[in-house]
Order: structure tokens, then C-alpha cells, then sequence
């Protein structure tokens, strides 16, 4: 081998070796300002509903009045699966949670976009996530036009009767309503005519 050929052989390393050192030196200042810049919050679009935690004994709202908030529905992993009053939840059912009403209430839950109703029991505590007011089985979401494409909607949630702690009943807001609901007889004719 010629000295000169030595000389750019060795000149090519000493270049391989600065190049390598600059880069790894970005490497390490890039990934030193990555630990140190705090995450950028996502687009409001983006971000998911704030969570909110699970409390033990909550304050129920024994009241018997009307609440209006976003309705979601059980996913469909929750099938079968234990609810706070013990019962297996079933998605066909008229089963529904709450994390306010106390357990055994039963309310009229009106979807203020289509005016459809449904009558639940609470059955269970949830859902745990903020503006939201109660989870339905989805077959009673199916039913007052909650779609799985829409998820959650705007709903009335209106008490029919609610358990007090001394284990009497009271009757809520609604209780009227579906009273005279059930009350109701069908028109009849008295007059031939039709007056």
C-alpha cells in the first residue's frame, strides 16, 4: 500500500468517525430535549372524556327530580358481568346505571332527540365519566334511538320511585306520568253517531 492511499484510508475513518460522533451527540440532545419538553396537549376534537373516580358510598340523590345529561350504553364486554346490586347485567334487560340514584330506582329515561322513553331500574353504579348521567343496556339504548354509531346522547333521566334508607318507597317526578299512563282507558262511543 502506498502513503497515500494510507492517508485516505485514514482520512476516511478520522470523517466516518467525526460524522458518527456529531450524529450520536444528536441523538443524545434529541432525546435529552424529548425527556425534558413536557407532551403538548391534544386537539379539544381528540381528547377523550375526562374520567371521573369510583366512590365507595356516594351521596344519592333521593329527590324523585328530573335530571337531564348524556346517556351512554354497557359495551358489549360488560354482558354477564356482576352489577353493583348484585345481579348479572343482561343486555336485553331494562337495566341501567347510575352513579347518584340509589339502587332499585326506577325512572323514565326520554332521548331528547328522538322523544323516545324507556322505564329502567338501576342496577348498577357508573358511568364514571364526566357530563354523563346513566348507562343503559343496549337493548333499552336500541330502543329510545340511541345508535352504536352515535354512542352516547342527550336524555332525561326522570324518577318513577326511589328507595328511601328507612326502606320506604317514594315516588319521583315521573310517577304521575306513568300512573296516568296506566290509568288510561280506551276512548269509547257512546253515541252511535260518533259524537
Amino acid at each position: 500500500m502506498t502513503a497515500t492511499s494510507r492517508c485516505s484510508n485514514l482520512a476516511m475513518i478520522a470523517v466516518a468517525a467525526i460524522f458518527e460522533a456529531a450524529t450520536f451527540g444528536i441523538k443524545t440532545q434529541a432525546a435529552t430535549l424529548d425527556q425534558l419538553t413536557p407532551p403538548q396537549p391534544h386537539s379539544p376534537a381528540k381528547l377523550a372524556p375526562a374520567r371521573l373516580p369510583v366512590i365507595a358510598h356516594p351521596q344519592l340523590d333521593r329527590s324523585g327530580r328530573r335530571r337531564i345529561g348524556k346517556a351512554s350504553f354497557y359495551a358489549r364486554m360488560f354482558a354477564g358481568r356482576t352489577m353493583a346490586n348484585g345481579n348479572r347485567m343482561d343486555p336485553q334487560d331494562r337495566n341501567a346505571a347510575s352513579r347518584t340514584l340509589p339502587l332499585g330506582t326506577t325512572a323514565k329515561v326520554t332521548n331528547l332527540k328522538t322523544g323516545k322513553s324507556a322505564v329502567v331500574r338501576i342496577e348498577d353504579r357508573g358511568p364514571y365519566v364526566e357530563g354523563r348521567i346513566v348507562d343503559l343496556s343496549p337493548a333499552t339504548a336500541r330502543e329510545i334511538g340511541i345508535t352504536p354509531r352515535e354512542g352516547v346522547t342527550t336524555v332525561e333521566v326522570a324518577p318513577i320511585t326511589v328507595p328511601l334508607a328507612d326502606g320506604s318507597v317514594k315516588l319521583g317526578e315521573a310517577a304521575a306520568e306513568v300512573l296516568l299512563a296506566g290509568n288510561a282507558k280506551p276512548y269509547r262511543r257512546s253515541d252511535p253517531a260518533g259524537w
